[in-house]
């Protein structure tokens, strides 16, 4: 006689969906996590901005959204500093600080890569060595060569010390030497010199990653407070940054318009991130921030 249990044992393809299924969960979980710290201070700052003044800031459990919002907080910007001359300011700034990164750091990324030269590679190391300085520790030294220079005080000498940063040097090396050499030496036969193969042959196929660096420097630029807070001292050359500090006073301070003053300095950088967006995420499929 034989016995037949009714219990069917379990099928593979059941067992191989509960991990897959685990680890899909964890990863919305890790997703979920990082988009609040990430995103979470910037939709309080707005919520702040849009609070009139008869609503508490600090109330158990936070609320995000404002019962009555109001526009009032930006206008009260507006009227307590010249955010019209320090924004200038601040895209001059940080339009010196793109064009001498895109022009600088291609030119010596494009050295870098795809020249023969003696010392390159000391060269590369001191690139590498600089960017793992932090800023701070130069600070005293940058600004006793910017005011012997005779340009302390001046919008030039905020930007000079990050006119070309190692970083996006790096970054150039990286896209010029992923590049084929087959490209360069087709050139070489037809006869092109350095910079014709340059200009023609190696920079029309790093344009993704000049786009990454632009939008690396404008935002480097435009969020900077700490280096020209020391090297300004006229309110009328303050950067937006800078000038945003005044909203702070030694014995009143409104968060609703510091939070206001937050999301007017946000807005040129989600502007510019936006107008490049397609070419930045094209640079990063181009290798550009490989290691």
């Amino acid at each position: 006689m034989f016995s037949f249990s009714s219990h069917a044992p379990p099928a593979k393809g059941n067992r191989g969906r509960r991990p897959k299924r685990l680890g899909t969960i964890a990863q919305y979980l890790i997703l979920t996590l990082m988009t609040v710290l990430m995103a979470g201070p910037l939709l309080w700052q707005l919520s702040l901005s849009l609070k009139s003044s008869g609503e508490s800031l600090y109330e158990r459990p936070p609320r995000l959204l404002p019962e009555h919002p109001t526009w009032h907080n930006f206008v009260a910007v507006l009227d307590r500093i010249p955010v019209p001359h320090y924004f200038l300011n601040s895209l001059l700034v940080a339009g010196m600080a793109v064009i001498g990164n895109v022009v600088g750091a291609t030119c010596a990324g494009y050295a870098l890569g795809k020249l023969r030269f003696r010392g390159r590679g000391v060269a590369t190391a001191v690139f590498v060595a600089a960017l793992l300085v932090p800023g701070e520790i130069v600070l005293i030294s940058q600004f006793l060569l910017v005011r012997n220079a005779g340009l302390a005080n001046t919008l030039v000498g905020v930007v000079l010390p990050t006119i070309v940063a190692a970083l996006n040097v790096l970054l150039m090396r990286n896209a010029f030497a992923s590049l084929p050499a087959e490209f360069d030496e087709a050139a070489i036969v037809d006869g092109a010199n350095v910079w014709q193969r340059f200009i023609r042959v190696s920079l029309p196929q790093v344009k993704g990653v000049i786009t990454v660096v632009a939008i690396f420097s404008f935002i480097g630029s435009w969020n900077d407070f700490l280096w020209p807070l020391i090297v300004l001292s006229d309110e009328s050359n303050y950067t937006l940054t800078v000038g945003l500090n005044r909203l702070r006073g030694t014995f009143y301070s409104d968060p609703r318009l510091v939070a206001a003053g937050t999301i007017i300095a946000l807005i040129p950088i989600v502007a510019f991130f936006a107008i490049l967006q397609r070419y930045f995420f094209r640079g990063l499929e181009e290798g550009g921030l490989k290691g």
